[in-house]
Order: C-alpha cells, then sequence, then structure tokens
C-alpha cells in the first residue's frame, strides 16, 4: 500500500461501507448482486449520502458565490485606486481594505470552494476502491473495510453495457464497450458541469454584477472547466465519471430550488420570482381592486353668486322727508325717489 492510500485509508473504509450497505439494500428489494445496475446504483447512493451531508455548506456555498459577485464592484473600486502601486505600503494598504470589504459582505472566495475541496477527498478515495478492486478480488491488495474479495470480484465483474465499473477510457484495450461508454459519461459530465455553473452565474446575479474583472473570471471557468473535465476524464474509472455525473445532476437540482425560492436581489431569478407571485395572486382573485379615480368636475366660470341674507325679503319702516310713513322691502332701493309715490294729508285746521 503507497503512502497516498494510508493517507486515504479512513476515507476508503468510508466509501467501501456505504458502498456495500446499499448494495445489500439493493439485493434485499430483489436487484440481482452481480448486475451492474446494482452496484453503478451503489455508487448513487454513496452520492445522495454525501451530498445530504454536505448541504449546509452548498447553501454557504451559494451565499458566498453570491457576495462575491454582488461586491464586485466595490472590489473594481479599490483595484482602480491603487492600479499601478506597486510599493509594500500600497499592497498592504489593498489587501486590508479588501479583507475589510469581505468581512462587512460576510463572504470570503474560500467559502465557495470548500464543497469542492470537501469532496475531493471522497473523489479520489473512490477512485482508489475502483482502481484496486482486481487486486482486491485476487488477494493482492488488503481488504478496504467490508469490502471482501467476494464483494469485489462482484463489483468487478459487474458491468454498464458491457463496460466494468473499473474500467478507464485509456486501458480499455479492444473493449469499445468501455471507450463508448466513458465517451457518453465524459459529455454528461462536462455538460452537467456547465449547466450548474451558468445556472449559478447567469440567472442569479444582477446585471452590475456580471460586469468587471470578476465575473470575466467567472465566464472563463464557465467554458474552462467542462474542457478540463472532458480531457482528464479518460483517466477515470466509469464508477467515479458516474459519481461526478450524479453529483452535477444533484447539485444543478439543489440550485434550481434555492435560486427559485431565494434569488439574489436584482437578479433574473427574482424578477421570475415576482412575476410568479403576481400570477398566482392573480390566478386567486387575491388583488384588491383599484379604488375608483376621483372625478372633479369644473363648473364654468362667471359672476359671483351674491349672499343673501334671511332678513332680507323683510318689510322695513321707512319715512321720507314730508314725514309720511310707508313700507319698503330690502330688494327695493331705499329713497323717496324709488317709493311709490303717495297722495300726502293736508293737515286739519
Amino acid at each position: 500500500m503507497s503512502w497516498f492510500d494510508g493517507l486515504l485509508k479512513p476515507i476508503m473504509v468510508v466509501v467501501a461501507w456505504i458502498m456495500v450497505q446499499f448494495h445489500a439494500l439493493l439485493q434485499a428489494i430483489g436487484l440481482d448482486p452481480e448486475s451492474g445496475a446494482a452496484w453503478g446504483l451503489s455508487i448513487v447512493g454513496l452520492v445522495i449520502v454525501i451530498r445530504i451531508l454536505l448541504i449546509p455548506l452548498f447553501f454557504r456555498q451559494i451565499k458566498a458565490s453570491r457576495g462575491m459577485q454582488m461586491l464586485a464592484p466595490e472590489m473594481q473600486a479599490i483595484q482602480k485606486k491603487y492600479k499601478g502601486k506597486t510599493d509594500p505600503a500600497s499592497r498592504e494598504a489593498m489587501s486590508r481594505e479588501t479583507m475589510a470589504l469581505y468581512r462587512a459582505h460576510g463572504t470570503n472566495p474560500f467559502a465557495s470552494c470548500l464543497p469542492i475541496l470537501l469532496q475531493s477527498p471522497i473523489f479520489f478515495a473512490l477512485f482508489r476502491v475502483l482502481i484496486e478492486l482486481p487486486r482486491i478480488a485476487n488477494g493482492s491488495y488488503p481488504p478496504i473495510g467490508p469490502m471482501s474479495p467476494e464483494l469485489a470480484a462482484q463489483a468487478e465483474a459487474a458491468t454498464i453495457f458491457g463496460a466494468p465499473l473499473s474500467g478507464t477510457f485509456m486501458q480499455a484495450g479492444d473493449n469499445w464497450h468501455i471507450r463508448v461508454v466513458t465517451i457518453v459519461l465524459i459529455i454528461a459530465m462536462s455538460a452537467t458541469t456547465f449547466l450548474t455553473q451558468r445556472q449559478l452565474t447567469m440567472k442569479n446575479m444582477p446585471p452590475a454584477a456580471l460586469q468587471g474583472p470578476m465575473a470575466q473570471q467567472q465566464k472563463v471557468l464557465l467554458y474552462v472547466l467542462p474542457l478540463i473535465f472532458a480531457f482528464s476524464g479518460v483517466n477515470f474509472p466509469i464508477g467515479v465519471l458516474i459519481y461526478w455525473t450524479t453529483t452535477n445532476l444533484w447539485s444543478m437540482g439543489q440550485q434550481f430550488y434555492t435560486i427559485r425560492r431565494m434569488p439574489a436581489p436584482g437578479s433574473q431569478a427574482e424578477i421570475a420570482m415576482k412575476e410568479r407571485k403576481a400570477r398566482k395572486t392573480k390566478s386567486h382573485g387575491l388583488i384588491e381592486d383599484a379604488p375608483p379615480a376621483v372625478i372633479i368636475e369644473e363648473k364654468p366660470r362667471g359672476q359671483r353668486e351674491q349672499p343673501k341674507r334671511k332678513d332680507r325679503n323683510k318689510p322695513r319702516v321707512i319715512e321720507d322727508r314730508t314725514g309720511t310713513t310707508g313700507t319698503a322691502k330690502d330688494d327695493e332701493p331705499d329713497g323717496p325717489s324709488a317709493a311709490a309715490p303717495s297722495t300726502p294729508t293736508k293737515p286739519k285746521k
């Protein structure tokens, strides 16, 4: 056993134990224990267990990736501030301001890579378990936990469309089944890697976060990572390709749910969520009718009507210059010239 296997031995034992337990469960429900379906689904079960354990870190990764994209404009301002300054004091000040920006937003670049880093030992442990299946079966390699020589022989004999789980493209020889299955799985692995990254960067980021050097780096990785997996996948066993493709499919589903329920502010996903809520509310008849508009009618402007007193029509007693008394109404002008003429009375002798 090499030093690398000795370093990975605890993780290899855990990986083998999970695979054997799922294999026993699938055998109990009626699958052939020597079939490729039983051992292939055991690898899928390994993915499910690992990804469930990594759910908290996945949400932390989503938050960190979103935070890194959201603070991109501020990062550009800091880079512009210290552009062309190579002295130690300026570099230290730039690093200090960058770390302060990370603390203010509660994120850091390492958090977005944490789930991938934690899956790497599991990935290599599964790689070593599958590669050593022939040697475990013939007794030249010690058993790995519950993976006994008998179970290793079953796993080695199991095939998927004629390709064994431990087969690789570079060591396929004349077995064209291995080459075809490997190529199909490599295409599936690369495509799911691309779609997973695109789903995160394009649909869950505001337009302002899709500009600048950091956004350009994300776009480069969007196309470079699938190519890296495509070229390196020819060295992976078919079982590892199944593991990686299943992991990508799980990530796509998990991200789809997260982005649909908790989109980043200002992103296309948030706009789509608001539209769905509006349609749902409208379909249930929960939208309140808008209040009726107040109509103000303007009357044509003319001469203002003069107010009238209540006692305007009451008769008033008036007396003219001759001493004759009479009555007049308020709506008639005062004075003798306006009063009706009356016959003067002669004074009695």
